[in-house]
């Protein structure tokens, strides 16, 4: 930088001695004044080649000039261009050259004419540096750029010994990928695209978000770039990390809260980097804020009630994810750490004394809307309570307690309560103070009877004696003298009746009575439910279907103000079918056998893959019943016997014959014989 001052100052002083010589030649005819460089004589040039120019400002007839010479010196006044005479071709001398090594030169130049004669000489500087500057040195003033903050370069000189035109200043250019050309000629730069005069910062303007290269070039006083543009990574972020909490609960929590705040930023990211550098914010209830560098901040919410967060970020480029001064981002914590109240109600409904019911409270998070539980023992028991059916209904439990099913005697009962967050808590007394306790039974007690019959049972009492068999018919119009147990055929229905009261005898009409049959084991059905209804009387009579032996039984479900009731069971028997026949009426003696054949009855009854056993019987008259075979039936309950007839005393007799089915364990008919036929003997 010394050296080029130095050269500056003598080639000043070198045009201040042109400037008064050319004053006292003016009036030569052959003087050549206002001498011009092409750029400008003060200007440095960027290669060795010069053009000159003058004027021939004479007011004499001025000769004609035939040729012009010309000496050039460097700066030590050193002949560096011996003398060169050049036909005259106009004013001004195209090309001009110096020698090939930067430096200030000084052309001497005067005219000739026609009779050798030579005019004053004249002087301009030549100023030549064709070298390159060096590098520049730059560098971005941060290292990314947020919203609102201006992309600047800040340029601090340049790399290596100064050109000896000294530095004009710096070019830049700015793109995405890095291959623009701060220059646009391949190796100039003019005035126009210098961008920033001397060291100092630059703004380089708008840039997207992401990351720009700037290319900055050092300009020489000749206008000369640097070779190679410093490349320099612009990193710009506008768009705000974003915040979200961790360990905020969905509701209402049961006690602290440990929440933590976590930004992520996709560009300038949020490593922590002091206290300038990127941080996350967490406040509460407008408190002082949790401070953390990084991304990460954590602090505990206690207390009960509503609390609310205030919270959030700035990245490394200096975004927040909201104002933290004017407009944080918010939430809410809340916090409940104190049990319900739970109470029954003062009394029973007497439309519905069994529903029990208990009112919870709760300020905060309210009522369980699915949790809680009413549950009952005796009084003066160490028992366990028993849990109850229990529903929850806004603030209320309520539960229906089958009283019907517990002895008579005092209970208590006991609600468990829960709020919405989870407290929890137990209650035995009413809204009154009066502790819940109800005396069994609740409702109005009931009785049901059932009988074989209908409104009337009519049948007849045999007996047997000497003189015969002797029958009485019987009417019974109450239920106690009933037989419990009742026979009857295959194929048969029965009636069944009854009537349900109260305890004081009044009859109960419209009531729904269910009548339950439980029919004997090896029956296709297990059982069957019909249901009748009493009439204004309290009376009802049904009338079962045919089918195998079973036990009858009478429920009266009950009501909400009316105990359950049910009726002694009664025992219905079925007598078994079966049939007989003969393939003929008479049989010779020693000659062809007579078939006898036929079918059990299997009526809603399940007969095994094996069959069952048939008895095969016979007699005489005035003799009693021989069994001569047993026979197994097939799958459908048929059989099938041949016999034959070999003992002479048949002949002439008439023999009867008839099956019998025996009754056995796992088959729902009594034992059936079928009726006789006949067989005579020949």
């Amino acid at each position: 930088m010394r050296r080029a001052l130095a050269i500056l100052t003598t080639v000043g002083a070198a045009l201040a001695c042109l400037l008064g010589a050319a004053d006292a030649a003016a009036s030569d005819p052959l003087s050549l004044s206002d001498l011009r460089v092409e750029g400008g004589a003060s200007s440095w040039h960027p290669t060795p080649e010069f053009r000159v120019s003058w004027t021939r400002s004479t007011t004499e007839p001025a000769p004609p000039v035939v040729a012009v010479h010309v000496v050039i010196r460097n700066a030590s006044g050193q002949v560096v261009v011996p003398e060169t005479r050049m036909p005259y071709v106009g004013e001004g001398i195209e090309h001009l050259h110096v020698p090939a090594v930067s430096g200030a030169y000084e052309a001497e130049i005067w005219a000739e004419d026609a009779t050798h004669r030579e005019g004053p000489h004249s002087t301009v500087p030549l100023l030549f540096d064709g070298a390159d500057p060096g590098a520049a040195l730059a560098r971005p003033t941060a290292a990314w750029f947020g919203a609102g903050i201006p992309p600047r370069v800040r340029v601090e000189g340049t790399v290596g010994v100064l050109p000896i035109s000294g530095i004009r200043g710096y070019a830049v250019s700015v793109d995405s990928v890095g291959t623009s050309s701060p220059c646009a000629g391949p190796d100039r730069c003019t005035d126009a695209e210098v961008d920033l005069q001397g060291a100092g910062t630059l703004t380089v303007g708008t840039l997207p978000e992401g990351v720009s290269t700037v290319r900055v070039a050092a300009v020489s006083g000749a206008g000369l770039p640097s070779p190679t543009p410093t490349a320099i990574e612009m990193r710009v972020d506008l768009t705000p990390p974003s915040v979200r909490l961790e360990g905020l609960p969905d509701g209402w929590a049961p006690g602290p809260v440990r929440v933590t705040a976590r930004a992520r930023d996709q560009l300038s990211g949020m490593a922590a980097a002091g206290s300038t550098g990127p941080l996350t914010a967490l406040a509460v209830d407008g408190g002082a804020a949790t401070l953390a560098p990084g991304d990460t901040a954590t602090t505990t919410v206690s207390g009960e009630g509503v609390h609310t967060l205030t919270y959030y970020a700035r990245d490394a480029a200096g975004n927040t994810g909201a104002d933290p001064a004017r407009e944080p981002a918010t939430a809410s914590v809340r916090v409940d750490e104190s049990p319900p109240s739970v109470a029954f109600t003062r009394s029973q409904d007497p439309a519905e004394p069994e529903r029990i019911e208990a009112r919870v409270s709760d300020p905060l998070s309210g009522p369980s809307s699915s949790r809680g539980s009413i549950a009952v023992r005796r009084v003066g028991t160490a028992a366990s309570f028993q849990a109850l059916p229990t529903s929850v209904s806004g603030d209320r439990l309520v539960a229906v307690w089958d009283s019907d099913a517990f002895p008579p005697g005092s209970y208590e009962f006991r609600a468990t309560a829960y709020d919405e967050v989870g407290n929890s808590a137990r209650g035995d007394r009413r809204l009154d103070g009066a502790r819940m306790i109800l005396a069994n039974p609740l409702k109005r007690q009931t009785l049901l009877q059932l009988g074989f019959g209908g409104r009337r049972l009519v049948f007849q009492r045999c007996a047997r004696s000497d003189s015969g068999r002797h029958c009485h018919r019987q009417v019974i119009s109450g239920f106690a003298g009933r037989p419990t147990t009742r026979s009857i055929g295959y194929g048969h229905g029965e009636s069944v009746s009854g009537q349900l009261t109260d305890a004081t005898g009044q009859p109960l009409a419209a009531m729904p009575i269910e009548l339950i049959e439980t029919f004997d084991s090896g029956s296709t059905v297990a059982q069957r439910t019909m249901t009748v209804q009493t009439g204004t009387d309290g009376r009802f009579i049904a009338r079962l279907a045919p089918g195998p032996g079973r036990r009858v039984e009478a429920v009266f479900p009950g009501s909400r103000v009316q105990s359950r009731a049910g009726a002694g069971s009664l025992r219905l028997e079925v007598l078994g079918s079966v049939r007989l026949r003969a393939s003929r009426a008479t049989a010779k003696v020693g000659g062809k056998p007579v078939l006898f054949s036929g079918q059990v009855g299997a009526l809603d009854a399940r007969l095994p893959a094996s069959g069952r056993p048939v008895e095969l019987q016979f007699r005489v008259p005035g003799r009693p019943w021989s069994e001569f075979r047993t026979v197994q039936t097939d799958a459908r309950g048929r059989f099938r016997y041949a016999y034959s007839f070999t003992d002479d005393d048949s002949r002439g007799v008439r023999f009867q014959f008839r099956a019998v089915a025996p009754a056995s364990e796992g088959w729902p008919y009594e034992t059936a014989a079928s009726r006789p036929v006949f067989v005579t003997g020949r």
